[in-house]
């Protein structure tokens, strides 16, 4: 089903482009759709302990809803299973509750993507995003290109929409991202890290998380938190980011709307907005 890739398209060019400060209003409130809070499930908080110091400063970056996404398959394969999670889940919002901290958080899973992924969520062995059924958080392998779009089929037919988790972070994507053009036509969306914005991983996927954040409708930013340190969650700091390089309608769109819609299992804004004069210098 899924084979690697080899692309012919010319490396896309970037400029950057700095415009005056534009700051997010303090009332905004975050759903973060890919977050590794769990204790003890992956390579995110290795007990309870950690995982309230995370959920703290989730509350302190304006996140009041995460979906928790422990990593499945792949080197985690059989380590966090769904009633794992689901009980996980529970076990983290009784914490919360116990210490009046204003933090919901629902179960989900990023999924590596894997060739069994079809008859995995027929058995129950994979999760969705919120448990809903409707959208799945899929992790490309960092090195190599493949070609889903044999997968993206086989999900439209159980009705599942795929979730691509930070692309950008994909090397061969970063430097070929026009590659992503063709799965628009299968309804995939793409979630960008809030770091990657902010070049905590480099300059070439800041460049390329602005050229999809710029050019690319159906797209979310997560935190994609772990800890309080490298990995820590930056959704505020991006979402100022974004208003001031393409405007307050799509920081809004792509921080606040569509993961509220991504959780409640709507459909997600299909149309970007763009102010009238937000810079487009991406080519």
């Amino acid at each position: 089903m899924l084979k690697r890739l080899r692309d012919k398209t010319p490396t896309t060019r970037f400029e950057t482009v700095r415009p005056a400060s534009v700051q997010p209003p303090s009332s905004v409130s975050y759903t973060d759709i890919h977050c590794h809070c769990l204790a003890g499930l992956d390579d995110g908080p290795a007990t309870i302990e950690k995982s309230l110091e995370l959920c703290r400063g989730l509350l302190a970056d304006g996140v009041g809803t995460a979906i928790a996404t422990p990593h499945q398959l792949g080197r985690f394969e059989g380590l966090s299973t769904p009633p794992l999670i689901r009980g996980a889940v529970a076990d983290l919002n009784d914490h919360l509750r116990a210490r009046e901290m204003p933090l919901s958080i629902h179960p989900g899973a990023e999924v590596r993507i894997d060739e069994r992924i079809g008859a995995l969520l027929d058995a129950d062995r994979i999760m969705t995003l919120g448990d809903g059924g409707r959208y799945l958080l899929l992790e490309m392998p960092p090195e190599v290109l493949i070609d889903p779009r044999m997968l993206w089929e086989a999900l439209a037919a159980r009705s599942i929409r795929p979730v691509v988790s930070h692309p950008e972070r994909n090397d061969l994507l970063a430097s070929r991202p026009r590659v992503i053009d063709a799965w628009r036509q299968q309804g995939v969306i793409l979630q960008i890290t809030a770091a990657c914005l902010l070049g905590a991983f480099g300059p070439v996927t800041q460049r390329t998380a602005w050229y999809l954040a710029g050019s690319y409708a159906e797209l979310v930013v997560a935190t994609d938190a772990h800890d309080l340190d490298d990995r820590r969650p930056r959704l505020h700091e991006a979402y100022a980011a974004i208003a001031r390089r393409l405007g307050a309608a799509r920081a809004r769109q792509v921080c606040v709307d569509n993961p509220r819609r991504l959780l409640a299992g709507e459909d997600i804004l299909s149309e970007m907005e763009l102010d009238s004069g937000a810079p487009r210098r991406w080519r």
